[in-house]
């Protein structure tokens, strides 16, 4: 009889997690508009003071990344968009980077980023891409070259190098302790981040057995994870699917302390940052500052059945 090698639960701390980032990586970081980011994470890295950073971010990249830009981690940026849409159509903190020369920008849309994104889970050093040829993408971003068809066709391509990742955070709904991880809404493009990295850090709602995600695997957007940090309420102030809704008062307060920040305030930026990361000993530190009457007005009912 052949003996079956018990799995190895992948489970840690936010602590221990966070400290797996290291300076100079480049982290993916997941998530779309006011949904799914993995904050729990990211103040982490930021209260271990992380410099140097490559962040990539999701085709839609929220203020988690503008975030980690006005902390002073991040080196390079490789995304599309970081902004709030209505709240704020711009990062004040990436806006200010960018305007100061203090951040090496790599200019991409949404289809050259999933293109880049696609090469790298694919392990190719790069992608033929029709779309953005004819566009000023490969004058603002070197690194994509022009070409003509080689097998015998006259058709421009884009060649767009491949994107990879040392590690990328993913916030879901649940996973199990072997890191297979479910979304309970739209996973936009986490899994394109996901499988263009080298390894994977699910920060979840719950922790749930493995039965449970066996029950449904078609509803399992990651697998296999490196790690996997159990974080309730581990996305706020942005929403999480299935379970709350976005903190627009925190939002608007984050907004307005980039803001001030961007226009040269940068006590009250750094006011922000004492208050809701380097004062909170840890997560729940941290959501009990936020309040337990703001947490739980903020709860949704889940859209998914089992």
């Amino acid at each position: 009889m052949i003996e079956r090698k018990k799995r190895k639960g992948v489970t840690m701390s936010v602590a221990d997690a966070a400290r797996q980032i290291e300076d100079g990586m480049t982290i993916a970081v997941g998530g779309f508009g006011s949904d799914n980011h993995p904050m729990a994470v990211v103040r982490e890295i930021v209260k271990n003071g992380v410099k140097g950073l490559t962040l990539i971010g999701a085709a839609t990249g929220g203020l988690d990344l503008d975030l980690l830009i006005g902390a002073g981690c991040v080196k390079k940026l490789i995304a599309p968009y970081v902004g709030q849409e209505l709240l704020c159509p711009i990062g004040h903190n990436l806006r200010k980077a960018a305007e100061n020369k203090e951040l090496n920008i790599w200019e991409c849309s949404e289809y050259t980023l999933y293109a880049a994104l696609f090469a790298g889970a694919a392990g190719q050093d790069f992608t033929a891409w029709r779309g953005g040829v004819g566009s000023s993408i490969p004058d603002l971003n070197p690194d994509m070259k022009l070409f003509t068809d080689p097998i015998g066709g006259k058709k421009q391509y884009l060649a767009i190098p491949a994107l990879r990742a040392d590690w990328s955070i993913i916030h879901v709904g649940w996973s199990d302790q072997y890191g297979n991880g479910q979304h309970f809404g739209a996973p936009f493009g986490d899994r394109w981040l996901a499988r263009a990295a080298d390894r994977i850090m699910l920060v979840t709602e719950r922790v749930v057995p493995n039965a449970l995600i066996r029950k449904n695997p078609f509803m399992t957007s990651i697998s296999y994870a490196d790690c996997v940090v159990e974080a309730p309420y581990g996305s706020h102030p942005f929403g999480a699917h299935g379970f709350y809704s976005e903190d627009l008062d925190h939002l608007r307060e984050y907004v307005a302390a980039a803001e001030a920040n961007r226009k040269g305030d940068t006590e009250r930026w750094r006011a922000y940052l004492n208050r809701y990361v380097f004062e909170p000993a840890d997560h729940v530190a941290y959501l009990e500052r936020i309040g337990l009457r703001k947490l739980l007005g903020l709860y949704t009912p889940p859209a998914v059945t089992w």
